[in-house]
């Protein structure tokens, strides 16, 4: 048994707040088969949750280039332990990996926390790149993917939508979004940093992908003026794909793939498929001697052969190239965003709060109207509509009889455990009713009902 809490916290964690945790990947302890491994089977890990866990009534996983993480709603808020197991136990089932090297490589958020740490990526405040703008649609992604699977649940609905409301706040209310810039954007600086084609409109590139992120990647290429991109998918969409973008963006073929890079300045990954491009795909002895080639790889699980690298004249420009060349962000859009998703995180916990309380509002409403119904229904039965105000009236005293009855028994036996106390402060918060009889602080000139009118 893995020990995750210290003893006792869990359980008092979990009874004060929401019933959330996610168990958040350490990227740079994750080698890079691992990385992809989890990336390659992040869509049935949520499965295998909603199959095989009492615990976790709810699940839902964001994994992007920087990032794998798994938020889970405890079906039992004191078996949060239980469900942390679960969790690894589904991945370990999935991927392969031991839940040994599993507890080691994923840290534990729960309670508040987790909406903090969602909030605070979701606005890009924890990406390679502070305040990029591709990490808010990956988390709405996220959101689709597990109600699209069925693997969702209403409180992790609440807690994505409300991670998508702050990044539209935190984009619209700071300069964060404005002195930062996307991953790939960066990667293309540092292409354009080098001797061999300063200028992007001068080189030919191949774009590896149809996904969402191969459709930035182009957009930004087309935006700096390169005119020259071919893309190629290993699924057969690239025909699709490059359809309506514009002259000279065609599709590539298998067939025609090594004469493409041949003849290409620029190979661009973001396909993570998990099926890596080997030397023999790429050909890359083929390219005339003085040519030179540089790769970008965009995506955790590797679109390329790290042996790709080592080709004489390649230069290759990796996640964590980009990592060290992003650029700083704003000092004080920093700090306007962190309070707007600390005001975001107090808001979503009072929210909650509150729909905790309404469960038991309906309910006491319920009962209420459940004791008057069967009143009713006694007084239609014996006297119809032609029921007088004294039978009427007498009903009404046998409805706050039936009301009252609960409460009374639990008064007698709290006094005789020496706790009427509780009973005097139970009745104080939830009917204003003071025990001394002293005046309340309710509504200008009415007395506060005390224990002393009740008969």
């Amino acid at each position: 048994m893995f020990e995750l809490f210290p003893a006792g916290l869990a359980h008092q964690e979990a009874e004060n707040h929401p019933r959330l945790f996610v168990l958040i990947a350490r990227y740079r302890d994750l080698d890079i088969d691992s990385a992809a491994q989890l990336h390659l089977v992040s869509a049935q890990i949520t499965g295998q949750l909603s199959t095989n866990s009492d615990a976790v009534s709810g699940s839902a996983i964001l994994s992007t280039c920087n990032r794998f993480e798994i938020y889970c709603e405890v079906g039992d808020a004191k078996n949060i332990e239980g469900a942390y197991l679960d969790a690894l136990a589904a991945v370990s089932r999935c991927s392969g990996l031991t839940p040994v090297r599993l507890a080691s490589l994923f840290v534990p958020l729960w309670g508040p926390s987790v909406a903090e740490h969602l909030f605070g990526v979701a606005t890009g405040l924890q990406s390679i790149v502070a305040g990029e703008h591709e990490i808010a649609g990956q988390v709405r992604r996220a959101l689709f993917n597990a109600q699209r699977a069925g693997t969702t649940s209403g409180l992790l609905i609440r807690l994505f939508e409300a991670a998508s409301r702050v990044a539209k706040e935190v984009g619209a209310r700071t300069a964060l979004s404005d002195s930062s810039r996307s991953i790939a954007a960066v990667a293309l600086d540092l292409v354009t940093a080098g001797p061999y084609f300063p200028v992007l409109a001068d080189a030919s590139v191949i774009v590896f992908g149809t996904g969402a992120y191969a459709s930035r990647v182009l957009n930004i290429l087309q935006s700096r003026g390169c005119s020259d991109v071919s893309v190629f998918s290993r699924s057969g969409r690239a025909d699709t794909f490059v359809a309506n973008r514009g002259n000279g963006v065609t599709a590539v073929t298998s067939n025609d793939l090594a004469a493409a890079v041949a003849r290409s300045d620029l190979l661009i990954g973001c396909s993570g498929v998990g099926t890596r491009f080997v030397q023999s795909e790429l050909a890359c002895e083929a390219r005339p001697a003085r040519r030179p080639l540089t790769i970008v790889d965009l995506v955790p699980s590797r679109d390329f052969d790290p042996l790709v690298a080592e080709q004489p004249g390649v230069t290759f420009i990796s996640l964590e190239s980009v990592r060290r060349a992003a650029p700083k962000a704003d000092a004080a859009a920093l700090v306007q965003a962190r309070g707007l998703v600390q005001q975001a995180v107090q808001r979503f916990e009072e929210q909650e709060r509150s729909r905790v309380a309404d469960v038991v509002i309906v309910a006491l409403r319920q009962h209420v109207q459940g004791i008057l119904d069967l009143e009713m229904e006694r007084v239609m039965r014996q006297h119809g509509s032609a029921a007088t105000a004294e039978q009427t009236n007498a009903a009404l005293r046998r409805m706050v009889q039936q009301f009252l009855h609960v409460p009374t028994l639990r008064a007698k036996e709290l006094a005789a455990a020496g706790r009427q106390d509780e009973f005097r402060k139970a009745l104080d918060v939830l009917f204003g009713i003071s025990s001394t009889g002293a005046k309340g602080e309710g509504r200008p000139g009415n007395d506060r009902p005390s224990l002393s009118h009740v008969r």
